[in-house]
């Protein structure tokens, strides 16, 4: 199949969602946990170095793991690109000025949503059966938490955000369908 012609799904592997986290194409299921952030700007030196420590333990205990930091806020870079070709191009002083402005304020934001990261642990489960994969992610999350990581296992409407945001859609608190234009058929659709 040419690439112009893969629907998103095809183009990142993912072939649906699981009761876990989501299948993919020949590549087992993978399971997210998130993680707590911890705020190491208050930390003590040993004290991060603990956390680097407890780290490194937990990915030569699970070596299946895969650490992710995402951005859980939005990013600014295009609309401040287009702000700034805006500005070469703007001859009125008065709206140059605005747009100046309307930049410091982008800034001034993504400065403080900065700190609006993610964490994830992505667990890749390949051909065990429920009862097996039950318990495997269950000692998964119980080593992730004793060492000193605060985790939760992602719900679906977890996996789907992530799944946007790492698609570059940007995401508000609504639901996301599961599929799309789901909300629009379900109003033309008359029920039985």
């Amino acid at each position: 199949m040419k690439k112009g012609t893969m629907s998103t799904q095809e183009l990142i592997g993912v072939k649906n969602f699981s009761r876990n986290g989501i299948q993919t194409n020949g590549h087992g299921e993978v399971v997210y946990f998130m993680i707590s952030p911890t705020n190491i700007s208050v930390l003590s030196r040993a004290a991060i170095g603990q956390k680097i420590k407890s780290l490194m333990e937990l990915i030569m205990a699970e070596p299946n793991i895969e650490v992710i930091c995402m951005d859980a806020r939005e990013n600014f870079d295009e609309n401040k690109i287009y702000l700034d070709e805006r500005i070469e191009d703007e001859p009125n002083g008065k709206i140059r000025e605005l747009l100046m402005r309307d930049k410091a304020f982008l800034d001034d934001i993504q400065v403080q949503m900065s700190t609006s990261r993610e964490f994830l642990i992505a667990y890749r489960l390949r051909n065990e059966s429920d009862e097996q994969s039950f318990s495997v992610l269950n000692r998964v999350e119980k080593c992730i938490n004793e060492q000193g990581f605060n985790c939760n296992r992602c719900e679906k409407d977890d996996v789907k955000r992530i799944l946007a945001r790492h698609c570059g859609i940007k995401t508000d608190d609504t639901p996301i369908a599961d599929t799309d234009g789901e909300e629009t058929v379900s109003k033309w659709i008359i029920p039985d």
